[in-house]
């Protein structure tokens, strides 16, 4: 029979009609499974969709749009005959490079009052903690109020004349990234004054699945850590803003983006990068930033944009080998001498794996183990910067105490989890994460998109992962059968039936292929496995790759 089903022409996702398709992760009452950093599919199953993230397997996916494009074309009633505020920088762009500055400017039917400068100025020129002055626009002849000179909150006068305030900054996904501070800032003016704050959304550039860090304690607020956040908050704009109102209670509206996912990263979203600081001029740097910065004042340092960390007294090759040995993953250490410092060269192999937040408390500790580094003190009343980065004064006392990485994770886990279950009713429910499958590094796409199944497997279309493995399939509609060849290899399926034939040989499987909205769905794993491939799981963006 298995020679019949072969010489069946490629018709394994013909339109037939379903036959009772087993409920999925999307459709239950979505209570999230633990997910282990390692994700090996050998040995962890796949995860179901967190609390509140809404169905994973929902319909196809929309092109993607800003929320300062999205604004104009759905939201226009926000500003419409107003004048408008704007909170911008020159990372405030559409997906073609256009400011929202000029794209309100130009807009006849909105009137753009004024405009607000985060840190570094509007045209993001201005180094670190530098004082930035107020002046007036020359072409546009409208003010740019600094909130980063003699004020870091808009006062009333400066939003005198205004009716709606806008915000469009590019953030980077880190609690001491100081725009979101800004944010946080212009959301109470903006409360006091009695006005409404639309945040037009952008992407966090790291992805919203990595949550890391100590979280903020209270003692440690600054404007590097303006709220009860971990060092990785996995969150975008518009979600700190909806975070961050909790406290505020502001009149807020976020425009959210279109097309966006919680597991795209950056370079999922086909937008140019636009150097967001005078530091950060590219995405390397974007996530090289948590990796080596956290060491402020200890002697132990970045370089070269965030691509490099190390300090006096290092062995390089030494803190090369500690690091390149601790199990972290996308990314290598490169020893290298910079002057009479030495250090490790961040070389990210794989952005979609590379952790950032963790990265940088195991480069920490690994170089308080190899030099003489001290930690700053605290006092009273006087917080040094060190501890305003890490949010609280624990992290230098487990350095001076010579805990491990491991073991400072797991101090710092109880409040991350609390963290991780607060934050979940501020997300949006449009981003919900899809899942997502790559066959030799390149994206498979399905006309019925992958989903968690009852049993917490990952189920996709046979015809397209079948395909992408150049294999051919056969659907015989009596005995309601798959058969997928390759190579040599030839594996029968049948739907609702855990048993499969793996070159006769019978298998058990621990789920059932179904027949779900038209569509012959089965299980990843089992159909690359049989088939003589790997298969890899990562719980951060959702993705299995098949190599």
């Amino acid at each position: 029979m298995r020679k019949k089903l072969l010489n069946i022409v490629l018709m394994a996702l013909l339109a037939f009609s379903a036959f009772g398709a087993a409920g999925g992760c999307g459709n239950n009452s979505g209570e999230a499974n633990s997910i282990s950093p390692a994700g090996e599919m050998e040995e962890t199953s796949f995860p179901c969709a967190a609390k509140g993230e809404g169905d994973n397997s929902a319909g196809p996916e929309q092109e993607f749009k800003l929320g300062n494009e999205v604004l104009l074309e759905r939201y226009r009633h926000l500003v419409e005959g107003k004048r408008v505020g704007l909170v911008t920088n020159q990372s405030g762009v559409d997906r073609k490079g256009k400011s929202t500055m000029e794209r309100l400017h130009e807009d006849s039917g909105v009137k753009l009052a004024a405009l607000y400068g985060p840190e570094h100025g509007i045209d993001g020129k201005a180094g670190a903690g530098e004082y930035v002055e107020s002046y007036v626009h020359e072409e546009l002849g409208i003010p740019v109020y600094s909130l980063y000179g003699k004020t870091r909150k808009p006062t009333a006068e400066m939003l005198q004349g205004v009716d709606v305030l806008l915000y469009d900054i590019q953030d980077i996904g880190a609690r001491s990234y100081t725009f979101i501070s800004t944010l946080n800032y212009c959301m109470a003016a903006a409360q006091e004054k009695g006005l409404p704050v639309v945040v037009l959304d952008r992407p966090n550039p790291l992805g919203g699945m990595m949550v890391e860090g100590p979280v903020l304690e209270e003692r440690f607020r600054s404007f590097v850590g303006v709220d009860h956040l971990p060092k990785a908050h996995g969150m975008t704009v518009g979600e700190l803003a909806r975070f961050f109102n909790r406290k505020i209670g502001a009149d807020l509206t976020v425009v959210p983006m279109e097309g966006y996912r919680r597991n795209m990263l950056y370079q999922d979203t086909g937008l140019t990068w636009v150097q967001t600081s005078p530091n950060i001029p590219d995405l390397e740097a974007v996530f090289g930033y948590m990796a080596t910065g956290l060491g402020e004042g200890t002697g132990v340092f970045q370089a070269d944009k965030f691509r490099w960390i190390g300090g006096r007294g290092i062995d390089a090759v030494h803190f090369a080998a500690l690091l390149n040995e601790a199990g972290l993953e996308g990314v290598r250490f490169i020893p290298e001498v910079r002057g009479e410092a030495e250090g490790v060269r961040l070389h990210i192999t794989d952005y979609y794996r590379f952790n950032p937040a963790r990265t940088g408390i195991y480069a920490l500790t690994c170089a308080f183990s190899l030099g003489d580094f001290q930690v700053p003190k605290s006092e009273k009343d006087d917080i040094v910067m060190f501890d305003k980065i890490m949010g609280t004064d624990q992290m230098g006392q487990y350095l001076e105490q010579g805990l491990s990485p491991q073991e400072i994770e797991a101090r710092f886990a109880p409040e991350l989890r609390r963290f991780k279950e607060e934050r979940q009713k501020y997300l949006l429910a449009e981003y919900a994460p899809s899942y997502k499958v790559r066959v030799w590094g390149a994206a498979v796409d399905f006309d019925s998109p992958p989903y968690i199944d009852s049993n917490n497997r990952l189920m996709v279309p046979v015809r397209a992962i079948a395909e992408a493995l150049g294999a051919d399939v056969g659907w015989d509609p009596e005995y309601r059968k798959v058969a997928v060849d390759r190579e040599g290899k030839s594996v029968l399926f049948t739907i609702d039936s855990a048993r499969a034939e793996v070159d006769g040989a019978v298998k058990t499987m621990d789920t059932i292929p179904v027949i779900r909205n038209g569509r012959t769905m089965i299980p990843v794993r089992y159909v690359s496995e049989y088939l003589g491939v790997d298969v890899d799981w990562n719980p951060y963006t959702l993705t299995v790759s098949v190599n």
